[in-house]
């Protein structure tokens, strides 16, 4: 349409043409190559048409999109009779999504500064990950400068903001660097608020993640997330939620596991002294199901207000079943839940470590059938694992392991007060649910705790 307002134009101005996609059209203008889109991007041009007007090297003027009246205003003479008064113009290219973070970090300045690592252009840049250790046994992706600025894109906060210190070396953290990690774990950008608020709850002192790190037990971050932004994000509460086939739910458990490795140091066989590990060390997160109205919301129950977002990091083991098909009252599946539950660690250990009760939606009807609440849910659960003090010291039963035998005349309970954790997730059919035994540094209880975080954009 503008072809000949452009012909008209060479005729009485000093007149560059730039074309995104095409420099042979329109014919018989000399029109620049612009398919690198660098003068695109250098100009800051949101819609093509775009024409600017210059005073020697200055801009001084701008009519995006095509507007006559802007553009014989900035040529100073009418132009352009018998075309429409507007149309706007088409999105340039340079803002594309994909195009934009290449061209920022090929032409601007990205704003980056952690250490760039050349890779030779014969070399597989994923192979060369495993080779210096950067992986967690999987591949990952190359965090090239533009998936870096992309991932970035995802919060609001300053690359530069430090995070934290990051155990075992303690080293500084950015939120660059997450970012870069997130990009290696195979985050979406708007993930990253969420993997930033699950490193800064895995740093906070009370989570003791050096300790969680260098155990010789089982355990690692599990991470549950509530509120809106597990929703908008298409995290699995659902079918599977513990399991694999969801992005978000296995990137950004991912992500945290190679901040602590490839920021931290914690490499198994180094720090991580686990003796026999778990799959949760890859990763282990899963959003919260919140759709029963009756329900609170984990976060909520910590202290996050209704409707925000947050994650919980639980330090824990995998994944031990519960499957109760034939309990059909709250009593009888409380105690068929402590029977279980007791066994956490083992069974004649208590108030030694938490544990994490992730309970499916048909064994929580049975409960919600009745009116019972969470508060409610936890206190029969916590009276139910009141046992014995004589039956859980050492030597009873003919086991070793137990309790301090000056405990033999007491009622003792399983776990503290704090020390049940429950969430609601899981398909809908199906009367299974999932316990995951805590750490046994929760032994030591007001040192290491579980650790909610409150997301910020």
């Amino acid at each position: 349409m503008v072809a000949p307002v452009l012909a008209e134009l060479a005729a009485v101005v000093d007149l560059e043409v730039w074309s995104q996609d095409d420099p042979e059209f329109p014919p018989g203008i000399d029109v620049g190559d612009d398919r690198s889109l660098e003068r695109s991007f250098r100009l800051d041009i949101e819609t093509v048409p775009t024409l600017i007007r210059y005073d020697g090297s200055v801009e001084d003027g701008r009519a995006v999109g095509w507007q006559r009246s802007a553009w014989a205003e900035l040529v100073g003479r009418p132009l352009g009779d018998g075309l429409p008064a507007m149309r706007p113009g088409c999105g340039s290219r340079s803002r594309e999504p994909g195009i934009n973070e290449q061209l920022v970090a090929r032409y601007g300045d990205p704003g980056l500064s952690a250490r760039t690592v050349a890779v030779d252009e014969w070399a597989d840049p994923i192979e060369m990950a495993y080779d210096r250790g950067w992986t967690d046994g999987l591949p990952v992706v190359p965090p090239t400068d533009a998936r870096i600025v992309r991932m970035l894109a995802g919060t609001s906060r300053r690359p530069d903001e430090v995070v934290g210190a990051v155990p075992p070396n303690l080293a500084s953290c950015t939120v660059e660097k997450v970012a870069i990690n997130a990009v290696m774990a195979g985050c979406r950008p708007d993930y990253l608020p969420v993997v930033l608020a699950a490193v800064e709850a895995a740093l906070d002192p009370l989570f003791t993640m050096h300790g969680l790190l260098c155990t010789t037990c089982f355990s690692s971050p599990i991470v549950v997330v509530n509120g809106p932004i597990a929703r908008s994000i298409g995290m699995n509460s659902g079918i599977n939620a513990l399991g694999q086939g969801n992005r978000a739910n296995a990137t950004i458990g991912r992500a945290l596991q190679l901040v602590v490795r490839n920021v931290g140091g914690g490499v198994p066989g180094e720090l991580d002294r686990a003796t026999l590990g778990g799959p949760g060390k890859y990763t282990f997160c899963f959003a919260e199901d919140e759709s029963h109205p009756a329900w609170t919301p984990l976060a909520v129950a910590r202290g996050v207000e209704p409707g925000g977002s947050a994650v919980t990091l639980f330090q824990g083991d995998g994944v031990q079943g519960f499957i109760d098909q034939r309990s059909r009252t709250p009593e009888e599946l409380t105690r068929s839940l402590a029977m279980s539950l007791a066994a956490v660690g083992h069974p004649k250990l208590a108030e030694f470590t938490n544990a994490l009760l992730v309970l499916s939606p048909e064994h929580h009807g049975i409960f919600a059938a009745a009116g019972w609440d969470r508060a409610r849910i936890e206190r029969e659960l916590h009276a139910a694992l009141v046992r014995p003090g004589a039956d859980l010291v050492r030597g009873a039963g003919g086991v070793g392991e137990g309790i301090d035998p000056s405990r033999a005349g007491e009622d003792v309970a399983k776990f503290w007060p704090d020390g049940l954790l429950i969430a609601r997730a899981g398909g809908e059919a199906g009367l299974y649910s999932a316990i995951c035994a805590g750490w046994t540094g929760g032994r030591f209880r007001d040192e290491s705790k579980p650790v909610t975080m409150r997301v910020r954009p």
